[in-house]
């Protein structure tokens, strides 16, 4: 360390030693044991660097212990703000002579870590959430502006204001002194023009007015300040404060220095020693070149272009994040579900575009898709009634479903969830629904009797594990052809859970809410709106008659008359012409198997009783169509009343 360097140093610290509790004054920092974050730093002859030349910068200069604003009588945030003053010298050096970066600021914070403001027009004060004023900052600044910017109010780009609790300034002028040697003129001031300038910041407790005086350095102060405000400031200054500094550059480099400081409370801040203060860096001025008046020209509008792209980069990228928001709580962690991300369902859906559309149904829409994480084909069903039922509960039951393993169900492989939607994701499978084949006239494909046989067959098995099988009972609740899908080897798998249910074995279930499809409802179900195996049984005696005629449940003649399938097959088969209700694409194929087409029949009779207490249960169902048991004897309900009994193995 040089000599000069050490005489500097140890003059610092005995001024600054000399001060006592309510006062301080510092002739350059060096050896000063200030709290500095950003860009701060102290050079070693005692020069305070706020912002470094660098773009989107902030900087911070805190004096390291808080400070009584209030005296101990009134120890309290309601008590008055005892007076202080303070004078400091600063120099905001821009590469331009006609553009800066922005300003720099004196405060009184309630706090000393100022990480989460935010540079450019927040000065490294304040951020976008409460840079327009928020009552709990508990902020005062003196801002020393250089940029005009319209959100905050600013009254042009070379300004002092008075900040409380907010960057809207509560008082404002473009800089300025008036000058006491030619009757109190008011002389203007550029804020940036390289040169040193010292202020004075006085608040008079008692009448409550603060006053802020600019001169350049060497200029006494003058008589009448800048800015008088009229200011209670209990409100904004806790009883405890820190002082300190704060700078921001924007889209332009910049640099601000702080020469010295003073500060005091009762009285007026110790007086700085001018010839003390350590220089700062100026550049090299030249005569303007062309290129620099180009420059000068061309950069504002660069400047623009600049804010304008980062403006509309920050709009693009909050609405891809509202298009890929989703609904996240915490007990969703705990149920152990595998959630899919929004994004890669939207991604793999290509945007749930119409050509991706493979299903529509009145709970949901079913879109095919590819996962771009691994390629795995899936249907993904939007379902977007959420207040039906409690959604954790909801979520809870997609959490045991998706933990299903069998070879006639469609794996649930997970779920999705978002504002007023839900999404379910399922394997794909290939060949659609058994519907398809039984409606749709453009499908070449006819189904035999073999074919149709093994899909029943599947879906009762793919049923019973729902019923039994498993540790708790499921019941569907939405048995249709639509909602049986093929593999690529055709065979029948159970699929859309979405209007399933779970209870324990042994329970009764305790769902009340009658959903379904029209034709496949147990008589129960619509009176006491109580769903159960039995209310499946039902459903799947509506699915085997409908399979084995290709004639849906329920249909509406060409006169307006109803035409129920279950009496239409009920009438044959007390007729003794069973094999005429049967799908008229069947009948003319060689390949039916008359035994099994009259088993279907009469069970899906049997399972359609009207009392749930006659149906048989899917394992016996099942034991029926492997032909593990014997058909019983049955007694059947018509709509008049009357009951028939048929004995099952006597009718053809």
């Amino acid at each position: 360390m040089s000599v000069l360097a050490l005489a500097l140093l140890l003059t610092s610290l005995q001024h600054a030693a000399s001060a006592g509790a309510d006062q301080f004054a510092y002739d350059g920092f060096a050896g000063a044991s200030l709290a500095l974050d950003g860009a701060a730093r102290v050079t070693p002859d005692g020069l305070l660097v706020l912002t470094n030349g660098t773009v989107a910068m902030t900087g911070h200069a805190v004096h390291p212990s808080p400070l009584r604003f209030r005296e101990p009588a009134s120890d309290s945030d309601g008590g008055a703000v005892r007076s202080f003053s303070a004078s400091f010298v600063f120099a905001i050096v821009s590469p331009h002579l006609h553009l800066s970066s922005h300003g720099l600021a004196f405060f009184v914070s309630r706090t000393r870590s100022l990480s989460t403001t935010m540079p450019y027009q927040y000065l490294g004060l304040l951020n976008s959430t409460d840079g327009a004023g928020t009552a709990g900052n508990h902020i005062l600044a003196v801002e020393l502006d250089t940029v005009l910017n319209y959100e905050l109010g600013d009254i042009d780009n070379n300004h002092v204001g008075i900040d409380v609790d907010s960057l809207r300034s509560v008082a404002a002028a473009s800089a300025g002194y008036y000058d006491d040697g030619e009757g109190g003129a008011l002389r203007d001031l550029s804020l940036f023009s390289r040169e040193a300038m010292q202020v004075w910041v006085d608040y008079d407790g008692r009448s409550t007015v603060l006053d802020v005086t600019l001169a350049p350095v060497g200029v006494v102060r003058p008589r009448k300040p800048l800015l008088s405000l009229a200011v209670d400031l209990a409100a904004a200054v806790p009883s405890q404060a820190y002082v300190g500094f704060s700078s921001s550059t924007g889209v332009m480099a910049c640099s601000h220095y702080v020469l010295g400081w003073s500060f005091a409370f009762d009285g007026a801040a110790p007086p700085l020693d001018v010839s003390r203060l350590p220089d700062y860096p100026h550049p090299i001025t030249t005569k303007p070149t062309r290129r620099r008046k180009v420059l000068a020209i061309v950069l504002p509008f660069v400047a623009a272009a600049a804010v304008v792209t980062a403006a509309a980069a920050v709009l693009v990228y909050v609405r891809r994040r509202m298009e890929y928001a989703e609904l996240r709580e915490d007990w969703e962690a705990e149920l152990g579900a595998h959630r899919f991300a929004y994004k890669d369902l939207h991604r793999a859906t290509d945007g749930f575009t119409d050509k991706r559309l493979i299903g529509k149904g009145g709970s949901g829409e079913v879109y095919r898709g590819v996962l771009p994480s691994c390629g795995t084909e899936v249907a993904v069903k939007r379902v977007s009634d959420e207040s039906t039922r409690g959604m954790k509960e909801f979520v809870a039951e997609v959490a045991s479903m998706g933990r299903l393993r069998h070879r006639n169900l469609v794996p649930l492989l997970g779920y999705c969830r978002r504002k007023g939607e839900l999404l379910l994701v399922y394997r794909y499978m290939p060949n659609g629904s058994l519907e398809k084949f039984l409606y749709d006239h453009q499908e070449k494909v006819t189904l035999g009797w073999d074919q149709r046989f093994r899909i029943i067959k599947d879906v009762a098995a793919g049923l019973l594990y729902l019923h039994e099988g498993w540790e708790q009972v499921i019941v569907h609740r939405d048995i249709k052809p639509s909602n049986v899908l093929l593999d690529d080897e055709m065979k029948g798998r159970l699929g859309d859970f979405g209007l399933a249910r779970l209870y324990d074995h042994g329970i009764d279930s305790y769902t009340t809410r009658v959903v379904g499809t029209t034709g496949y409802l147990a008589p129960e179900l619509m009176s006491m709106g109580k769903a159960s195996p039995a209310t499946d049984v039902f459903a799947f005696g509506a699915f085997l008659l409908e399979v084995a005629c290709g004639r849906r449940p329920v249909e509406q003649g060409m006169e307006g008359e109803d035409f129920a399938l279950v009496d239409f097959v009920l009438s044959h088969w007390v007729n003794g012409s069973l094999m005429e209700a049967v799908d008229s694409k069947l009948q003319c194929s060689c390949h039916c198997d008359a035994e099994e087409v009259c088993l279907t029949l009469k069970l899906g009779l049997f399972c359609s009783h009207p009392l749930p207490s006659e149906r048989p249960s899917m394992r016996q169902v099942a034991q029926y169509l492997d032909g593990g048991a014997a058909f019983p004897e049955l007694v059947l309900t018509n709509r008049s009343g009357h009951d028939r009994h048929i004995d099952a193995s006597k009718t053809a």
